[in-house]
């Protein structure tokens, strides 16, 4: 797990084994051993690395699987990947348990449908609607400075 993370992340962000152990302080030798699974990094050093590659600790340390996809490399910090869901012909999805659990979703929970070229994203209604306020109280404040 750790081994194939740190690997995949090195190589994601197009650095070097040395670069990487410049960055936090050790020799490229050590780096290169915990990527082989020879050692481990102590948790200071699994802080740092995870500084570096923009990710938490915790994902960092985790193997990430996905039904359908295989192992994934650890996301951005703040950034998840629940797993997959199929559309039906009605256009209906099952929201996967842990990000229903996370987001608090349940049955009757109104939710935005938004989206971007890539792809979309369910936002919370309560959310959307008070950073929608908040956007018009900016707008309206400004237009009264001009």
């Amino acid at each position: 797990m750790l081994k194939d993370n740190l690997s995949v992340l090195r190589n994601v962000h197009g650095f070097s084994q040395e670069q990487i152990a410049e960055k936090i302080g050790i020799s490229r030798q050590a780096y290169a051993k915990w990527e082989s699974g020879a050692t481990i990094p102590d948790i200071e050093k699994c802080s740092l690395l995870a500084d570096v590659y923009g990710v938490t600790v915790d994902s960092l340390i985790k193997e990430t699987r996905v039904e359908g996809i295989g192992t994934l490399p650890p996301a951005p910090a703040g950034k998840s990947i629940w797993g997959t869901v199929t559309v039906s012909d009605r256009g209906q999805i099952v929201i996967p348990k842990n990000a229903r659990d996370k987001f608090g979703i349940c049955g009757g929970t109104r939710l935005i449908v938004a989206s971007d070229e890539v792809g979309i994203a369910l936002l919370p209604v309560e959310t959307f609607e008070a950073e929608l306020k908040r956007l018009s109280e900016l707008a309206h404040t400004d237009a009264q400075v001009l």
